[in-house]
C-alpha cells in the first residue's frame, strides 16, 4: 500500500529535503505541499491523505489549530507534528488537537520516514516507556476535562485494559498481567479504538487520564 502524504511547513527547505527523500521511496507518495497552517487543512480536505507531517509554527494558521480542524473533520488522515520536545505547550497542545505522533526536527531523515510509517498503519509514534513519561506530565497540565460519558459502553474487561495502556504497559505486558494471551490483549485494544472512537494508543492513553481511570504520579 503506497502511503500518501502531505507536507505542511513554511520553511521550502524541509518540504523539499522530505520530498526529495520520500520520492526515492516506493510505498510513500507526496500529494501536496503547503507553507501555512490554512493551507494544510484545505489541501487534507481536497485530497484525503493517509498522513500530513504538520509544522507548528506557521504562518495564518499554526500546526496545532490546523490538526484540530483536520482531526474534527471525517477524515482518516493521521498528524505526525514537527516539533521540538523542549516546547512542551507546543506538544501537548498537539496531543490535545489529536496529533497521532511526533517528530523533532534534527531527527535523522529515515527515522522521519519510519514515524510516517507507524502512523500511517494505525499506530501511534510514542513507545510505551516514552507515553507514560510523557502522557503523565500532559495530565498534569490545565486543560478540557474530557466528560466521563465518553467511557460509556465498555466492558468491565475492556476498562481493565484502558487503564493498563494509560498506565504505559505494551501489549505484552498487559496480556500478562491480565492473564490472557497477546492476541486477546489485541483484540481488546481494537475494542476500545472502535467504540471510545480514539484514533490511536496515545488518544486511549489521553481519555484515561482524562476520565480518572488513572491518577498522575
Amino acid at each position: 500500500m503506497t502511503v500518501r502524504v502531505v507536507l505542511a511547513d513554511d520553511q521550502q527547505l524541509i518540504r523539499t529535503a522530505l520530498r526529495m527523500v520520500m520520492e526515492e521511496i516506493d510505498d510513500l507518495e507526496v500529494v501536496g505541499e503547503a507553507a501555512t497552517g490554512e493551507e494544510a487543512v484545505s489541501l487534507t480536505e481536497e485530497l484525503r491523505p493517509d498522513v500530513v507531517v504538520m509544522d507548528i509554527r506557521m504562518p495564518q494558521v499554526d500546526g496545532i489549530e490546523a490538526t484540530r480542524r483536520i482531526t474534527a473533520g471525517a477524515t482518516d488522515t493521521r498528524i505526525v507534528v514537527l516539533t521540538t520536545f523542549d516546547d512542551d505547550d507546543y506538544v501537548y497542545g498537539a496531543l490535545r488537537a489529536g496529533a497521532s505522533g511526533f517528530l523533532v526536527k534534527d531527527m535523522a531523515l529515515d527515522d522521519i520516514i519510519g514515524a510516517v510509517r507507524v502512523v500511517a498503519s494505525g499506530d501511534a509514534l510514542l513507545a510505551p516507556g516514552v507515553t507514560r513519561r510523557l502522557i503523565q506530565d500532559f495530565a498534569a497540565r490545565p486543560g478540557p476535562a474530557r466528560s466521563r460519558r465518553g467511557l460509556t459502553g465498555i466492558t468491565d474487561r475492556e476498562r481493565e485494559v484502558l487503564t493498563l495502556v494509560a498506565s504505559g504497559l505494551s501489549n505484552a505486558e498487559i496480556a500478562a498481567a491480565l492473564c490472557i494471551s497477546v492476541a486477546t490483549a489485541k483484540t481488546y485494544l481494537t475494542r476500545l479504538l472502535t467504540k471510545l472512537n480514539a484514533r490511536d494508543r496515545v488518544q486511549l492513553v489521553i481519555m484515561a487520564y482524562e476520565a480518572g481511570l488513572v491518577s498522575v504520579g
